[in-house]
């Protein structure tokens, strides 16, 4: 097997572990409200934060695509997240008992970002196969 071979069964793996992970997402969240009901709040605060940065993330990326900026605008795309989401996502978390920070709300964002690059490639993948 070829060292290709072997990286595109390992995404093809990831991919549907990543598929299961984004169907069970939202279930595994109620299901957790069910077992724990006095955490619910802030599983919800938590999920709607997410949530939040996510979407911020889309159209920031959706703004630069548009402008054919995508490439080198790592930072300034963060800066316009963080401008865009970073105070209610902070006050969100915060309602959730978790102590935000500049720093804090940028590692999330990456990770955000991280996340929905894998997806774009996956889907990627699926079509060019």
């Amino acid at each position: 097997m070829t060292f290709t071979a072997v990286l595109e069964a390992i995404g093809q793996g990831f991919t549907k572990g990543l598929k299961w992970a984004v169907e069970y997402a939202v279930p595994a969240e109620k299901l957790a409200a069910l077992l724990f009901p006095t955490a619910a709040p802030e599983l919800v605060a938590v999920a709607d934060a997410t949530t939040l940065l996510q979407n911020a993330v889309i159209m920031v990326e959706q703004k630069y695509a548009a402008t054919g900026t995508q490439s080198g605008t790592g930072a300034q795309k963060l800066a316009d997240v963080l401008l865009l989401a970073g105070p209610a996502a902070s006050s969100l978390l915060t309602s959730a008992g978790i102590i935000t920070s500049p720093a804090y709300l940028q590692k999330l964002i990456s990770a955000i970002v991280a996340i929905l690059n894998v997806q774009n490639l996956s889907s990627t993948a699926a079509i060019k196969a």
